[in-house]
């Protein structure tokens, strides 16, 4: 996941140069989430919102999908804590909801793959590549300012 994220991020900054982003962080992409078929890990997950907190760019992260609740509560614990750089303890601590995250008990639970992955590095790349090119296919949106606007040279009364 994080071999496409990365290089299509980077693209679409260097494509766009946004002066803000925000990130929208759904938690249907997981790997126990009831519609989660990518295999991915809450530790993966956060791989993708340090990269892009590392971009220095304002940051705006909000909440998205997810249809399992006790990943959702995790995933986003988790990337808040990564937003924030405040490292956290993987053991859930005592609440009256910690049994809705057993067997385990853990920020991380263990990623049980319910499908092999056919992905190549070559096919991921190939869909990158793809990426690009219809990317530079998309003119910017005119009502959409591109550049920040300089200010006026005469002063407002």
């Amino acid at each position: 996941y994080f071999q496409v994220f990365k290089p299509v991020i980077q693209y679409v900054m260097e494509f766009f140069q946004p002066t803000a982003i925000v990130l929208q962080c759904g938690a249907d992409s997981l790997d126990n989430d009831r519609l989660g078929c990518f295999s991915l890990s809450t530790k993966g997950h956060g791989e993708c919102v340090k990269f892009v907190r590392d971009l220095n760019v304002p940051l705006l992260a909000v909440g998205g999908g997810g249809y399992t609740l006790r990943n959702v509560a995790r995933c986003w614990t988790y990337e808040t804590s990564l937003l924030v750089n405040e490292p956290i303890s993987s053991e859930l601590p005592y609440t009256e909801y910690l049994e809705y995250f057993a067997p385990d008990f853990q920020l991380h639970p263990e990623v049980i793959t319910r499908q092999e992955n056919a992905n190549s590095k070559q096919y991921l790349e190939v869909i990158t590549r793809h990426v690009y090119d219809n990317l530079k296919m998309i003119e910017h949106s005119p009502s959409v300012q591109m550049q920040d606007v300089p200010g006026d040279l005469i002063a407002e009364r």
